[in-house]
């Protein structure tokens, strides 16, 4: 009975110790989900925050990478510009110029315009035994050769052409057409009537200059003053050049303006001058010189046939009146080289084309006087009128 009890008794105390050993299972179970759970949860919360570190860092490490790109980038760019601009004053400082000058005929006008032209480069800092070259030659007034002249610069392959005079120019023009070679001209009458410019002033291709436009209606002005009862004024030119005939157009257009018909006598060479000139002479009450090239070389000619009739021969520029003209309204040869090469530099420095730049003038002509010439042939001059002009000359140059 004993026996039975102490059993019954062992077997009660097992039961409850199975029953509190699986609630204490349980209770572990739990723990390990809630640890699991909040392991889990840990993790994640570590893993978006480690997500939104990276994500940060990767950003920053974008917004730093862009930014040090676009310094590099502006750093390169102002290097670049700087290197540029370096260069390119090194390449202006240290460029020298071959130039190549035709010039179509040996007179006081022409030679003042080549002088002119060279102290215009030099004004721009481009000078004759520094930085410059010049090849120079001259026409004496024979198309033929200007030709030649501007082949042979073509083919040296000079920088830049200076055409003096309108045969010059155009024979410049002619050869340099089809390269790169620009021309530069001066002392060009009518450069539309040449057809080396627009009507608009504009080039008709790489040439572009200055003219020698002569003021004609104030040279009718002065010589009415001068003379009050003369009628017939002679002009003598040669056909083939072109500036010429233009300018003889327009003294017959506005010479009845003044009371003055116009006579005309046409040369070829230089060696018809002289019977011309002592043909002229006896049919007009003064001669008035253009700047016809081959005329104004045998100037001596014309002015000594008139002497001998005792009229006047009025010129076209202060050359003329220096060496034995009576007056003129007209231009100074020098400062239209000077305004000539200062445009020419800019063609040389690269600063502008020639094919873009209008031909220029001089818009107000000078009244010149010789009272030695005057005196020749007993011709009275106004002091008055004499008092008012830019230059007197009281003797006559040597041609």
């Amino acid at each position: 009975m004993k026996r039975k009890m102490m059993a019954a008794i062992l077997a009660a105390s097992m039961m409850v110790m199975t029953v509190t050993g699986c609630g204490d299972n349980r209770k572990v179970a739990d723990d390990a989900n809630q640890a699991e759970s909040t392991e889990t949860a840990d993790s994640a919360e570590t893993e978006s925050s480690e997500a939104e570190t990276e994500a940060t860092e990767e950003a920053t490490e974008d917004a730093t990478e862009d930014a040090s790109e676009a310094e590099t980038e502006d750093a390169s760019a102002d290097a670049s510009e700087e290197a540029t601009e370096e260069a390119t004053d090194v390449d202006t400082e240290g460029k020298e110029y071959i130039i190549g000058i035709s010039q179509f005929a040996e007179h006081g006008s022409l030679d003042n315009c080549r002088e002119g032209f060279l102290q215009g480069l030099a004004n721009e800092g481009i000078v004759e035994g520094e930085n410059l070259t010049v090849h120079f030659q001259n026409a004496q007034a024979d198309t033929g050769t200007a030709s030649q002249i501007s082949d042979a610069f073509v083919a040296d392959g000079v920088d830049l052409i200076c055409g003096i005079a309108t045969p010059s120019a155009m024979s410049a023009y002619n050869s340099a057409l089809g390269t790169t070679v620009p021309v530069i001209y001066s002392a060009v009458s009518d450069p539309v009537a040449a057809e080396l410019a627009n009507e608009d002033g504009t080039p008709v291709g790489n040439i572009t200059g200055t003219s020698d436009a002569l003021a004609v209606t104030e040279q009718l002005e002065m010589i009415r003053k001068m003379l009050p009862d003369a009628k017939k004024i002679g002009i003598l030119y040669t056909t083939s050049e072109t500036n010429s005939e233009s300018t003889i157009a327009q003294y017959k257009e506005h010479a009845a303006d003044y009371g003055f018909e116009i006579v005309d006598s046409g040369i070829n060479t230089l060696a018809d001058l002289d019977m011309a000139a002592a043909d002229l002479v006896t049919k007009v009450d003064c001669i008035n010189n253009l700047t016809d090239n081959t005329v104004v070389s045998g100037l001596q000619t014309v002015l000594s046939y008139a002497n001998e009739q005792k009229i006047p021969v009025f010129g076209s520029e202060v050359e003329q009146v220096k060496v034995g003209c009576v007056a003129a309204m007209g231009l100074d040869y020098v400062k239209l080289g000077v305004q000539t090469g200062e445009m020419a530099a800019k063609v040389l420095k690269g600063e502008k084309q020639a094919s873009e730049m209008p031909f220029e003038v001089i818009n107000e002509p000078s009244l010149y006087v010789n009272t030695a010439a005057a005196e020749g042939i007993e011709m009275q001059l106004d002091e008055e009128f004499v008092s008012t002009a830019a230059e007197v000359f009281d003797s006559i140059a040597a041609n």
